[in-house]
């Protein structure tokens, strides 16, 4: 593992910050800064992928035969750096870093020549049909169950907390097609088109007050069997393949991001006080523990760079690391509301509209800590809780 950058490393980093000073508009850095979860609003990230499809630089990690970038994974990381430092807005991981992967290794020939260059344009946009009422973090137990007639699988049933499910016009799902034997051996993995008659969306309001998530209800909904990916009754295998790229990726850029927001208010004067909260001790303190931590998390990623540079997959690592990295989310958020004190209460949903002409109460770079410290509340539970992930790394890291 090497941490220092070689002269080309150098050259590219330049290269990268070249190509954000020039294309990320102040409308998009304004959209990006005021993201609030890991999903920025479709309008926004569509926006930001059609600059980054043109360039050719929109799936950093797809092979070079499927579109990507052929870049190494110094570079990948170095990228990753460079978008988190200039604030743009995130993509939608549903498509680009998880079902694209996913057609990758399972998908048919004709499946990976429809949908992958539809998924790098962002033509399809795309939301995952998995958590449902009762089956979360326990999946095997989704009940949504799908009945073969003919060339099609008849559905019936719900998904919920489904993120965006009002914007997409594809979803991959999960479907119960055998009751018979172990539950994770009757699921099968279905590419579902959201306009299909029989498909009802309803909104789910969150803490923060944003419409991110979705209940989506299926009534006799039907899906052509040449959309399934892999073998009927295999589902599982598929999923859980899936979700090794939902709970991996790089996080600890985005963190550090966190942590300069959280310092840029921490040196400014405290209203009425005349006082930098940056200077109190106990606070400095505090922040200078959660970078260390933030420090250890960096290195585990690296030591996951290595390992993918030599061709693995990020296997029970990617549990370390969203277990580590949604952790260090939390506490950041924590120290957040911390730093803008009572500013934290109030309700500022206009002013974070980008473009909006409506004056921030307080700092303007906390007008996002208390929507995302609410909306990262589900982030130890989201792919899979926290809890399940300290289960998959006892079993297969420790062999308990």
């Amino acid at each position: 593992m090497d941490l220092y950058f070689k002269p080309e490393d150098a050259a590219f980093r330049d290269e990268v910050r070249a190509f954000l000073d020039e294309k990320l508009t102040p409308e998009l850095r304004e959209a990006g800064k005021l993201t609030t979860s890991v999903f920025t609003d479709k309008q926004w990230n569509l926006a930001w992928q059609k600059v980054l499809y043109e360039k050719g630089w929109v799936a950093p990690n797809w092979p070079a035969e499927y579109g990507g970038t052929g870049w190494t994974e110094m570079q990948k990381y170095i990228f990753a750096s460079e978008c988190a430092r200039a604030g743009t807005p995130h993509l939608s991981p549903m498509g680009l870093r998880m079902c694209g992967p996913m057609l990758m290794k399972f998908g048919t020939t004709e499946q990976k020549e429809f949908y992958l260059p539809r998924i790098l344009s962002g033509e399809d946009y795309w939301c995952q049909g998995y958590s449902e009422p009762g089956s979360g973090s326990d999946l095997a137990s989704l009940q949504c169950k799908a009945v073969r007639d003919g060339d099609e699988y008849v559905i019936n049933g719900t998904k919920i907390w489904t993120t965006h499910a009002h914007f997409a016009n594809r979803m991959f799902c999960l479907v119960r097609t055998d009751t018979s034997g172990k539950p994770q051996q009757g699921i099968t993995f279905v590419l579902i088109d959201m306009d299909t008659p029989g498909i009802k969306i309803d909104p789910i309001i969150t803490l923060a007050g944003e419409h991110e998530v979705n209940q989506v209800f299926f009534d006799d909904v039907r899906v052509p069997v040449a959309n399934r990916v892999g073998e009927e009754n295999d589902g599982w295998t598929v999923a859980k393949y899936l979700l090794e790229f939902e709970r991996g990726g790089s996080s600890a850029p985005g963190l550090w991001e966190g942590v300069e927001k959280i310092r840029a208010v921490a040196e400014g004067e405290q209203a009425g006080t005349g006082q930098r909260l940056i200077d109190d001790a106990a606070f400095a303190r505090k922040l200078a523990d959660t970078e260390i931590e933030l420090k250890s998390i960096e290195m585990t990623e690296h030591r996951v760079m290595a390992e993918l540079a030599g061709g693995k997959n990020p296997g029970p690592a990617s549990s370390m690391l969203k277990t580590k990295g949604t952790e260090m989310r939390q506490r950041l958020d924590e120290i957040a509301i911390e730093t803008i004190a009572y500013y934290a209460g109030v309700d500022q949903m206009d002013a974070r509209e980008p473009g909006s002409n409506v004056k921030p109460i307080g700092p303007a770079e906390g007008m996002v800590f208390m929507p995302s410290y609410l909306n990262n509340r589900a982030a130890s539970i989201y792919g899979g809780s926290n809890e399940v992930q300290r289960n998959i790394m006892a079993k297969l890291v420790l062999g308990l």
